[in-house]
């Protein structure tokens, strides 16, 4: 009897221990399948990979038209909130920029991007849709003289993640960004492929989407972006406000072909605090 109990003891540590193992296999199977989609969206440009680690950072210009200490052109030069022409510097995009706290519901990161996410400007492989590729890098475009990037994580909706930024630009700039990206989402329909740091990522199904929002003028649209056999359907919003740029971004990271769109009280909050802290 007494061999029986303890045969029948043993049995059941060993059931126990292999469904501890059985567990933590499991576990393994699910992160790898998690980072397998983040390492095929790396191949995407660069913000849409920071979406999926909902991070956010501050990007240091980048591309041709970019800040630099020798280029008193594409350097940020200090001015009076709201004054026609005013480049904004980098510590009064921080102010204007989201942060933790300001959206009931959501969680806002201010730390660096994702460091997997390829760095710089995508370029697109036909030339009218540019502006399209431009928009998916570390500044909406090369004529950004500062851009700061949040990450925002929704509570109330599971995988949805927006990312934001905020960039300052020569007013005329700003207006022919906003001009730029119309004609190139009206031209792009078929979709483009862009490489970034060696990553190739396409878009289809570019279309333009009805987004009502604040500001001085906008565009939105939508695209589904794909990279090593892995998609995901994104929503941007880009809005002018003077000569300061708001653009967003979202997408669904736990279900990635679930259509997502920019809650408006993200792109209402954001615009506010530009008014309020830029003018």
């Amino acid at each position: 009897m007494r061999m029986t109990r303890m045969k029948r003891m043993k049995r059941k540590r060993m059931r126990a221990a292999q469904g501890r193992t059985s567990a933590r296999a499991t576990a393994r199977t699910t992160g790898s399948r998690t980072t397998a989609r983040t390492a095929a969206l790396a191949a995407v440009p660069a913000l849409l990979l920071a979406l999926t680690g909902c991070s956010g950072g501050t990007a240091a210009p980048s591309g041709p038209g970019a800040a630099s200490s020798g280029d008193p052109k594409g350097s940020a030069a200090p001015g009076a909130p709201g004054a026609p022409g005013t480049v904004r510097t980098g510590s009064a995009l921080e102010k204007a920029a989201l942060e933790q706290g300001d959206l009931a519901g959501y969680q806002v990161s201010a730390q660096g991007k994702n460091p997997n996410a390829p760095d710089g400007q995508p370029q697109a492989d036909k030339k009218p849709c540019q502006p399209l590729a431009d928009i998916m890098g570390d500044e909406p475009d090369p004529a950004a003289r500062e851009t700061v990037n949040r990450g925002i994580g929704s509570q109330k909706q599971v995988g949805l993640a927006v990312s934001a930024s905020v960039s300052s630009y020569a007013e005329a700039d700003a207006k022919q960004l906003i001009t730029r990206l119309e004609k190139a989402v009206a031209a792009c329909g078929q979709g483009f492929s862009a490489t970034v740091d060696k990553h190739v990522g396409s878009y289809r199904d570019v279309r333009a989407a009805g987004y009502e929002t604040g500001g001085d003028e906008s565009v939105s649209w939508t695209t589904t972006a794909s990279a090593e056999g892995v998609s995901a359907h994104v929503h941007l919003v880009v809005v002018r406000q003077g000569s300061t740029v708001v653009r967003l971004m979202a997408l669904n990271v736990a279900s990635a072909q679930q259509k997502a769109e920019v809650p408006h009280e993200v792109t209402d909050k954001q615009l506010e605090k530009v008014r309020r802290s830029l003018g």
